[in-house]
């Protein structure tokens, strides 16, 4: 099996995430735990080799840890049933928007998905590049990348490709990409200046990204954010949107927009855990929580 080097990291990129305890990728029990970043990724990596084996749609990073504490609990994945080129083995339901939509992808594009799990969206972008673009997938989780490959094989497509390795270090030549995606991934890395530096170097001059991923406005309460969490294990990498537009600017993207905004509608079920009616009610009325965007930006 192949593997992917650890990259040295520092305690600043140090951010808690939640380790499942017991059998499957779904298990119920759930713990905080502080770790560094190399531990982050093997958390990551084991979570959705097991997700890529399984192929259990709604169980991953950003679905519900427990499906039977919320029956049908879904926060996070969009609808991409009706797309052209949507390859159901390829929807893990683990997106939490739909980048292609607002990617201004067109023929004879070379698109890069970072983080492309089974190959969802990169099948749903080879249909709009066609026959004359070329759409590379990575992922760092071997599990993943071999699921990908084998529904490729099924649809014999001669331009789709898919490689193993991390976002902050990409197998991918300089000035490669005229287009750059990704769906719910970017929050996952511990580095993402890194990670920004890194899509800046593949795009082409003048070349864009379109990525969908998770982020916090105002401040959560401590317990309400924990819960968060555990049922949605994206928001434990999620910055302040504030902050996260800003390292986009620091790796010198330009005419960054936000193309959609979803509001992460936690049930009341989880909120009345750690809140009272009054403070459910503030909460839903104030420009506070979870939230998942769909952003463009530029190189120059």
């Amino acid at each position: 099996m192949n593997t992917v080097e650890k990259e040295k990291t520092t305690g600043k990129n140090d951010f808690p995430v939640f380790e499942v305890k017991g059998g499957g990728c779904c298990a119920p029990e759930v713990e905080t735990v502080k770790e560094n970043a190399s531990d982050i990724k093997d958390m990551v990596r084991e979570k959705y080799a097991a997700i890529a084996v399984n192929a259990q749609s709604g169980c991953g990073c950003c679905g519900p840890e427990d499906s039977n504490k919320i029956v049908g609990y879904t926060v996070m994945a969009d609808e991409y049933t009706n797309k052209e080129g949507y390859v159901a083995e390829a929807d893990l339901g683990l997106g939490c928007g739909i980048p292609v939509d607002y990617a201004e992808m067109k023929a004879g594009d070379t698109v890069v998905d970072l983080g492309a799990g089974a190959g969802n969206d990169v099948f749903v972008a080879r249909a709009i590049v066609g026959e004359t673009g070329h759409v590379i997938g990575i992922d760092m989780t071997p599990e993943m990348i071999s699921k990908a490959r084998q529904n490729n094989q099924k649809l014999g497509y001669t331009n789709v490709e898919f490689r193993l390795g991390e976002i902050e270090n990409m197998p991918v030549q300089s000035d490669t990409a005229d287009v750059v995606i990704s769906n719910c991934v970017l929050n996952l890395v511990p580095d993402k200046a890194r990670a920004f530096a890194e899509i800046y170097r593949i795009l082409k001059p003048g070349a864009h990204f379109c990525v969908s991923d998770i982020v916090l406005k105002g401040t959560l309460p401590p317990e309400l954010k924990k819960s968060a969490e555990m049922y949605a294990g994206c928001v434990a990498g999620a910055m302040q949107q504030e902050d996260y537009l800003a390292e986009i600017e620091k790796a010198g993207f330009t005419g960054t927009i936000i193309k959609k905004t979803k509001v992460i509608t936690l049930p009341d079920e989880v909120l009345k855990q750690y809140l009272n009616d009054e403070q459910i009610q503030q909460f839903r009325s104030n420009d506070t929580g979870i939230f998942s965007i769909t952003v463009n930006a530029y190189k120059k």
